[in-house]
């Protein structure tokens, strides 16, 4: 495996109710925790709407590479929209990520779009991170 990229990102405070910011200073956010998870609803965002729109910008590039793999034309509009949901695991250990993506792209046919699609699901590291297991450095300072 080749690396190409690496970004750095670090969180915070109290973890969901903190800052997470990355090394380069281009991202910088404070967390705060949904009414839906036991939080106050604060001002700051949540990893569940990072990952979303990190998985539908990283997508959108995949569909886009496989787009052109299959000579397809993709408009201007194509868009991608995550919905990113934070789950309980059956195993009553931990919690889970569940994702659903909607892809639209204006005036291409329906099942040319379905193949660009299953292709882009693929190719994109995002779905790939989701769908199979991976395993993690974990390094204590």
């Amino acid at each position: 495996m080749q690396i190409k990229y690496t970004a750095h990102g670090t969180a915070t405070g109290g973890g969901r109710n903190g800052t997470a910011y990355t090394d380069d200073g281009k991202v910088s956010v404070r967390l705060s925790v949904p009414k839906a998870m036991g939080g106050d609803d604060g001002p700051g965002t949540n990893p569940e709407q990072l990952f979303a729109v990190g998985y539908s910008a990283c997508f959108l590039g995949a569909l886009r590479g496989a787009a052109g793999r299959l000579k397809v034309k993709l408009p201007d509009e194509t868009q991608v929209s995550a919905k990113v949901s934070f789950a309980d695991r059956e195993d009553n250990v931990g919690y889970t990520i569940v994702a659903a993506l909607t892809i639209s792209a204006p005036g291409i046919d329906k099942a040319q779009l379905e193949e660009v699609t299953q292709l882009a699901h693929k190719i994109c590291p995002y779905s790939h991170l989701i769908t199979q297991a991976h395993d993690v450095e974990l390094n204590v300072a």
